[in-house]
């Protein structure tokens, strides 16, 4: 009794404390009235919501090289050299039916590397499942069910963008592989954008227990609709702690439209702009009570933001009316916006509060030209991509940033063995410029005897020589 009450005490100080920010919002919000309330249950909503909450199983295929092997004494007894033995490697989360066709929404990181995906409904019928989409800027991807023509039972979204701190919340999933499992809690806190998980840091916080296993969960609000997809936790144990992060509901929909409309990959609005936090010196320089908003760093000519007016040393303090507290929160509010429209942009310009009216269209990306480096190189089985505005945006490199930049490694591979990097930008080989992909690709076949590679990695420029 005393744990009930003091839950219910705690519940009523943060929906009070938040209702005297938004009073409107909370109109339809109230405290148990009785000791009769609080003995009711979630039962109802858990019924109608567990059915579209599943169990993602991914199974990868590695080889496993005995190192003993390359060691002539050992040979006569571990084997033939090159004799490989295949593991197979197992990860277990959860995941969201969000479309009766059987469109399933997990994150990233539970599926990635995956040569095999099985996803288990409550009702215990396991499906194979094939990777429709996987957006690793959010951490989210996306499934579709093979094989089946019934309709699933899916959640709809709540908008996540009316959430409260206090709002009581459900979280299911499959912590640790016991099964499903719900846990209650409320949302502790909203817009965390520090959190380091995904390049959109812009979490809902909550203290409903969430444990490995949880990640692709559902987090759910009263009404049995989808506020978030579960992904972290902050944990000195391995355990809960208290303190789990879920990606809201607004971002995860953006991500299955893109799934829904046939794309392999999340079209998103580009603002043309590079932004920075506020530091408080930067605060006291342009006389700011507090340091919060985005500035404008950069502008990109001709983008969607030099179009609209926007200037460096702008700064950026709202979106549609809703309050920008630093760059996180702008990408975040600006990716979730629908393309095709426009956003009102609150600026402030040397102390004037200003309105601009920004387009919300995609970044340029002709003249990509993916590829493998297949020669036999320093480069090779590195993949490869000419630096486009959309590149750039996705990697958050400068608008103007030139050259090539390595998009993926394999893990056996010349490139990888070398030193190179996922992100690294390619500017020079042999001191020949690489502007784009088919440079390299050329550099590549030279075979000198010396290659003298100039490398740029976290701002910083490399130079190195390799042997041919």
């Amino acid at each position: 009794m005393f744990r009930s009450i003091s839950a219910a005490v705690v519940t009523a100080l943060c929906i009070a404390f938040s209702a005297q920010f938004n009073p409107a919002a909370a109109q339809d919000r109230r405290v148990p009235s009785s000791p009769a309330e609080l003995r009711l249950s979630y039962a109802p909503i858990v019924q109608r919501v567990q059915p579209a909450v599943v169990n993602v199983y991914a199974a990868k295929v590695v080889q496993n090289r005995n190192p003993l092997l390359d060691d002539p004494i050992f040979r006569r007894f571990f084997g033939v050299p090159g004799q490989q033995q295949e593991q197979v490697q197992r990860s277990l989360g959860s995941g969201v039916i969000v479309d009766s066709s059987g469109l399933v929404v997990t994150n990233v990181h539970v599926i990635e590397g995956a040569d095999q995906v099985k996803v288990s409904l409550s009702d215990k019928r396991e499906f194979e499942a094939e990777i429709v989409l996987k957006d690793s800027r959010t951490d989210l991807a996306v499934l579709r069910l093979k094989d089946s023509k019934e309709k699933f039972p899916a959640l709809e979204f709540t908008n996540s963008d009316e959430l409260l701190v206090g709002d009581v919340v459900l979280a299911i999933g499959n912590p640790f592989g016991v099964g499903q499992t719900v846990t209650h809690g409320i949302i502790s806190a909203l817009a965390r954008t520090q959190v380091g998980i995904t390049d959109y840091q812009f979490f809902i916080q909550t203290d409903a227990a969430i444990n490995p296993g949880n990640s692709g969960g559902a987090l759910v609000d009263m009404n049995g609709r989808l506020a978030g997809i579960n992904t972290a936790i902050y944990s000195r144990s391995g355990g809960s702690q208290g303190i789990g992060f879920a990606i809201p509901a607004n971002m995860v929909r953006v991500v299955v439209a893109s799934a829904k409309g046939g794309g392999k990959a999340v079209k998103r609005p580009w603002l043309g702009a590079k932004l920075q936090a506020v530091t408080p010196e930067i605060a006291e320089s342009l006389g700011l009570r507090s340091p919060t908003g985005a500035l404008v760093a950069s502008v990109v000519s001709n983008g969607p933001a030099a179009k609209a007016g926007l200037k460096s040393s702008d700064l950026i303090t709202g979106i549609d009316g809703q309050t920008v507290d630093d760059p996180n929160a702008f990408d975040y509010r600006f990716a979730t916006r629908p393309l095709g429209g426009t956003a009102q942009i609150d600026v402030q310009r040397g102390g004037r509060p200003l309105k601009l009216t920004v387009a919300l269209e995609t970044a340029p990306d002709t003249g990509r030209n993916e590829l493998v480096v297949t020669a036999r190189s320093p480069f090779q089985g590195a993949k490869v991509s000419t630096i486009t505005p959309a590149v750039a945006d996705e990697l958050h490199l400068d608008a103007d940033t030139e050259g090539v930049v390595i998009t993926d490694l394999g893990g056996d591979s010349a490139a990888a063995n070398v030193g190179f990097q996922k992100g690294d930008i390619i500017l020079a080989v042999n001191n020949q410029k690489i502007s784009k992909t088919g440079d390299l690709e050329k550099a590549a076949a030279e075979r000198p005897r010396l290659w003298r590679i100039t490398v740029v990695r976290g701002g910083q420029q490399i130079n190195v020589t390799l042997g041919g």
